[in-house]
């Protein structure tokens, strides 16, 4: 469901700006009219749409229109020209009581900087968007208390800010943007004041905030690394216009253009593509069937294994030729050679955690789903060209939808 619709939204600065988004419409750029016009774009035409429940990532380079962007979703910065429609109500079009009433209760904004209250306790701090609301006193504070429950800061509400080190001034903010408990936040470049440790534990907690809560954030940031890692989805924002919008993985293998392969081409694939990737189709055979059938399975289709799977799919285990010679020699059936000890992933599992467990297998690794139903085979061959990060794996990797190739063990 969308909760943000963006629709072609245009933000410039300087004189004559209704000038300038005609000049923009006939095909001026961002430099001819800072030259010529003396007019900025500050973003350019936008359009996007941010569905309930997810991490939508902004991200760009300084001075993309990324932040200038964010703002105008809750109107600190006023549109030039277009529509930022929340539950199909055009912001723009509210009145200051309205808009107040979107602020409070549907968007909330965590910043940069902490901007913490240095007199108040962490408490007070949480406390004061509910105190500004006129929120009953004992309401307000079971309510920051929650909030700060859930940013990991039980035990921490008397304390003062400067008791605090960075990543946990930084909870408190985000702790304050929720008490108010927003079906939106907008998170501007809120980790990018802290050091890298700190800054991955916060990205930690983030996404587990987000399993238990399910808000929808809007996400700033100019580090790739950062939008792969946290990002449902991703837009990427180039002299105030988005030049691709799309999952971490659509951004990674399928750039729009060559701007977005040179802004990814040094990313570690391994880190950002998942088992779901690389799997293959698997081959089956049931309990059913005997020894001599697996045999004669697995020499038409040139492999050493194969999966065993009950009538709804669910995987029960893997035989090898060698289990299954034996077993025909001595009149046993699959069952008395089924291995159900294989090591098995989900199809989320990172491909750079794949490595290790499919370097030490017997056998070949399964990607099973949450109902236990197999999905598909990793090959070792798929891992090592994802390693390598060469274009020829990344087309191959993005028709691996297609893919039927038999698995050779």
């Amino acid at each position: 469901m969308t909760i943000l619709e963006v629709k072609n939204v245009s933000k410039l600065f300087g004189p004559q700006t209704e000038q300038g988004l005609q000049l923009l419409e006939q095909g001026w750029g961002k430099e001819k009219l800072a030259k010529e016009k003396q007019i900025t774009v500050g973003v350019n035409r936008v359009n996007m749409e941010i569905q309930e429940g997810e991490i939508f990532v902004i991200m760009g380079l300084s001075g993309s229109g990324k932040s200038t962007l964010v703002r105008m979703f809750n109107r600190l910065i006023e549109p030039t020209s277009g529509e930022i429609l929340v539950h199909g109500k055009d912001l723009r079009k509210m009145n200051k009581e309205q808009l107040r009433e979107v602020r409070r209760k549907t968007i909330s904004m965590v910043f940069q900087k902490f901007a913490l209250f240095p007199h108040r306790t962490v408490l007070d701090n949480v406390e004061y968007g509910l105190e500004i609301q006129k929120v009953d006193k004992d309401e307000r504070r079971e309510k920051a208390k929650t909030s700060l429950e859930l940013v990991g800061l039980k035990g921490w509400e008397d304390k003062m800010p400067d008791e605090l080190s960075g990543g946990m001034q930084q909870r408190v903010g985000l702790a304050r943007a929720l008490a108010n408990d927003p079906e939106v936040l907008l998170m501007d470049e809120a980790f990018s004041a802290l050091d890298p440790l700190i800054r991955r534990d916060m990205q930690d907690e983030l996404i587990e905030l987000q399993d238990k809560m399910k808000k929808t954030i809007i996400f700033i940031t100019h580090d790739l690394d950062e939008a792969l890692r946290i990002g449902d989805r991703i837009a990427l924002m180039k002299d105030g216009a988005v030049v691709q919008i799309g999952t971490p993985e659509e951004i990674m293998i399928q750039p729009a253009n060559s701007y977005v392969a040179r802004f990814v081409e040094d990313v570690d694939l391994s880190k950002v593509l998942t088992a779901s990737h690389v799997m293959r189709r698997p081959e089956t055979i049931t309990l059913d069937r005997g020894p001599r059938v697996a045999l004669e399975l697995m020499r038409e289709r040139g492999i050493s294994n194969l999966f065993v799977i009950d009538r709804s799919k669910k995987l029960l285990g893997v035989i090898t030729a060698e289990d299954a010679t034996r077993a025909m020699r001595e009149n046993k059936v699959l069952n008395d050679i089924l291995i159900t000890d294989g090591p098995t992933v989900s199809p989320e599992t990172l491909i750079h955690e794949l490595f290790e467990i499919v370097s030490s297998a017997h056998v070949p690794l399964a990607v099973v789903g949450e109902t236990g139903r197999l999905q598909g085979v990793i090959v070792r061959g798929a891992l090592l060209g994802a390693l390598s990060g060469e274009v020829a794996v990344k087309e191959e990797l993005a028709n691996d939808s297609q893919n039927t190739t038999s698995i050779v063990d």
